[in-house]
């Protein structure tokens, strides 16, 4: 991922970001910052980039020619199907907040702009901003310092950036909840003893202890916060009545990325917040059409809804003719409901490493991205694969250094992505990477679950030989027609 700050002050700005995680990240080519200096792009011989305001007013405005031109810089470098976003750092911006920082990590490249003096003319906004976003309400002299902070923020969500990869998901504000309390050496300062708990060793009890610390935090400290993480624990006492079912909607909400969108009257509609796919689930039958409250909810609250996965096949026609959204897939969920790891079988040992004549299991890089696009058709011309494999989803298996299948989690958090080449499949290498991408969920923390679509019976065997469960009823994966 790429940072442009677009800045009259870039010495500031590259002082700034490049110490740190944010510095060893840029030397260890793990994301790219830089900083475009506006005033290179004036058409002024004295270097001026302000003007006095139209209609008068306190102080001089940034004119539109240099901040064009220094956006154009940049953006014309990006190639056709970059994802990017310009965000112009304003007081009058949408407050910056922890989802909105997962959001900008999702991109190719963030362009961020930094007004000065007045702030900037109208017109140059308009025609390239596409957020604007506050990190407060008070007023700084300029952009530089909130930019700063939004980098800072989002290099650190980007994969391998921080060294340990579940310090961002432990950090304050995943999943609605405020950061435990942390200790270090010595065991007693000023009469102040660690808590026993994380002297034990039992890493359950500890787990445990500092959830509970993080929920009485949030809870004293942050009401806001801990509201909506409440709301969310009561809709997962609520999926629990269907726990297979729902388990694609419980551990959206458990892996903190979930949105509460809709809750009324055994009703509940999620959003993801890292890939924009609403999942629903009625328990209550609908007596009536015109009794459906859920439309009109999402009319007035600006909710528009392009992909859904729900969980009863008698709201299908429903959200069809209230929603214009049709199925896609329907699949059976299967869920691994075991806390331990599953056994290896023989093909490989543990941790993927290949026996004599065995397999090898291990993460795939580009270098195999071709082989996995060239089986694995997604209708984008394999963008869908290329992303997965660049956010270190993607396993294949290997026979010496002969790729001959491949699994994956999939963006949403299921398990999938199962490709064998024909003549290795009375091999089980579909069970041992089935096992080992089991085994890496569990080793998170996760509940592994999967949607098998109706009619593969071969993979609805081998989910039932390896010990997964199936739910009684379907899901079903609903889209707006293109």
């Amino acid at each position: 991922m790429n940072f442009h700050i677009l800045t009259l002050f870039p010495e500031m700005v590259m002082q700034g970001l490049m110490t740190s995680i944010t510095g060893r990240a840029v030397k260890q080519n793990k994301i790219g910052i830089e900083a475009v200096n506006i005033r290179d792009y004036t058409q002024d011989k004295h270097k001026k980039v302000d003007d006095y305001p139209y209609g008068g007013g306190a102080g001089m405005l940034m004119q539109a020619q240099p901040v064009y031109d220094a956006y154009r810089s940049v953006a014309d470098q990006f190639p056709a199907n970059a994802k990017k976003r310009v965000v112009y750092v304003t007081p009058q911006g949408t407050p910056f907040t922890q989802q909105m920082a997962q959001d900008f990590a999702r991109q190719d490249d963030l362009i961020l702009l930094c007004g000065h003096y007045e702030g900037i003319d109208e017109r140059v906004l308009e025609e390239i901003v596409t957020d604007y976003v506050s990190i407060g309400d008070y007023v700084l002299t300029g952009g530089e310092l909130a930019s700063m902070v939004i980098v800072d923020a989002v290099a650190r969500l980007v994969p391998d950036v921080l060294n340990n990869e579940q310090s961002a998901e432990t950090e304050s504000f995943h999943g609605n909840l405020l950061e435990y309390p942390q200790y270090s050496r010595p065991e007693v300062w000023h009469e102040k003893a660690v808590p026993e708990v994380l002297l034990s060793g039992n890493q359950k009890k500890i787990e445990s202890w500092r959830r509970e610390q993080a929920v009485i935090r949030t809870r004293e400290r942050r009401p806001d916060l801990y509201e909506k993480y409440d709301r969310l624990q009561q809709c997962v006492q609520i999926l629990m009545k269907q726990k297979l079912l729902h388990m694609d909607m419980i551990e959206l909400i458990r892996r903190g990325r979930a949105r509460l969108v809709y809750q009324q009257e055994g009703e509940i509609l999620l959003k993801d917040m890292v890939t924009g796919i609403y999942f629903h689930t009625r328990m209550m039958p609908l007596a009536d059409l015109k009794d459906w409250k859920l439309p009109e909810y999402l009319k007035e609250h600006g909710e528009s809804i392009s992909c859904m996965v729900t969980h009863q096949e008698n709201m299908v026609d429903v959200i069809q003719t209230k929603l214009g959204l049709s199925v896609s897939e329907e699949c059976w969920q299967v869920v691994y409901t075991k806390r331990e790891k599953m056994p290896v079988r023989g093909l490989y040992g543990p941790n993927g490493i290949r026996k004599e004549d065995g397999l090898c299991i291990r993460l795939l890089d580009e270098t195999s991205q071709e082989f996995v696009v060239e089986h694995y058709e997604t209708g984008d011309g394999g963008a869908y694969v290329r992303s997965r494999i660049h956010n270190k989803a993607v396993y294949g298996a290997f026979y010496g250094e002969k790729i001959v299948g491949f699994a994956g989690q999939h963006e949403e958090g299921s398990l999938g992505m199962l490709f064998v080449l024909p003549q290795y499949r009375s091999r089980h290498v579909a069970a041992a990477l089935e096992t080992y991408m089991v085994n890496l969920s569990v080793e998170r923390g996760e509940v592994p679950y999967g949607h098998v679509i109706t009619g593969n019976t071969a993979s609805e065997k081998m989910q039932e030989s390896l010990g997964l469960c199936k739910a009684k009823g379907k899901v079903y994966w609903m889209s707006k027609k293109s």
